[in-house]
């Protein structure tokens, strides 16, 4: 009968589109009213809340998602998209393939879906239209490529899934994540091949694609967050929460002093879109 509450209330009210943590905190609520009073009722959902984001590993996911932000507004994700038009714009379609390599990349580097999402597809989209791909095509893409962060390291994800299971190494699952980050990449290169081949859509001019030096300098910096995040990693030097740290420092460095596409004024809205989505991402955890 519990279970039937449970699980009853929950389908409700992701039928109505309420969203999910609040799906589950509701149908939680709903279950222990009907089986204790309704004082140990709130009062263990906000006990439990409360202990379910108390970790300091967790401290990582706020700060691998405001450098996410950062770097999408910071020049990073320009540099990187420039890069993966060096590599595989020249193929046909290949601005599909740019798509997938630019946020497996930026992924890579930020750790966030909604950051690579962000960053990507507000350039990507549009400029995946102009050469003749359709925008449910464009966003689809864009959408599962940037899933690839949550297996290629650094990876929010693979942060909650070792609290959850009791401790596994964070360094361990990293290493372990870039096998089948780097698949989930590939195949998505595959079946944007395939759409290619089908909708018969030319390769990019050579005027839209930058030298391979001049592009491959202006990556180097941004590239160069991959090495020092992960190796210090595994090597020791820093805990994930750290590194998080560090991500955001360097790519602040970056942005400001390095490539000056960033000012001091374009830091509060980058903070109030990173807490807000730190709020929904850490309201999940708990619930």
């Amino acid at each position: 009968m519990t279970s039937a509450i449970l699980f009853g209330v929950f389908a409700l009210l992701l039928f109505i589109n309420l969203p999910i943590a609040l799906a589950i905190i509701f149908a939680t609520l709903v279950t222990m009213l009907a089986t204790i009073d309704t004082l140990p009722a709130l009062t263990t959902i906000a006990q439990r809340l409360a202990a379910g984001i108390d970790s300091f590993s967790l401290l990582a996911i706020p700060y691998f998602i405001l450098s996410g932000y950062l770097m999408g507004q910071g020049g990073i994700a320009a540099r990187l998209i420039s890069f993966a038009k060096v590599l595989v714009g020249r193929l046909p379609g290949g601005l599909a393939f740019v798509n997938v390599i630019s946020c497996a990349l930026f992924g890579s580097i930020s750790g966030s879906a909604v950051a690579a999402t962000s960053a990507i597809g507000g350039f990507m989209i549009p400029a995946m239209e102009k050469e003749g791909y359709d925008r449910p095509f464009s966003t689809a893409v864009t959408v599962t490529a940037a899933t690839t962060g949550m297996l290629i390291p650094p990876s929010n994800i693979l942060i909650i899934y070792s609290l959850a299971s009791g401790g596994v190494s964070i360094a361990a699952l990293f290493i372990a994540g870039y096998l089948p980050g780097i698949l989930v990449t590939l195949l998505l290169i595959a079946a944007s091949a395939i759409y290619v081949k089908r909708n018969n859509i030319a390769p990019l001019s050579s005027d839209s694609i930058e030298p391979f030096w001049s592009s491959l300098f202006g990556a180097i910096p941004s590239l160069f967050l991959i090495v020092l995040i992960i190796g210090g990693i595994i090597g020791g030097a820093f805990t994930p929460t750290e590194a998080g740290a560090i991500a955001v420092l360097y790519s602040l460095a970056l942005s400001l002093v390095f490539y000056k596409e960033l000012s001091y004024k374009d830091l509060y809205p980058i903070l109030l879109k990173s807490v807000n989505t730190t709020a929904i991402v850490m309201l999940l955890i708990g619930a």
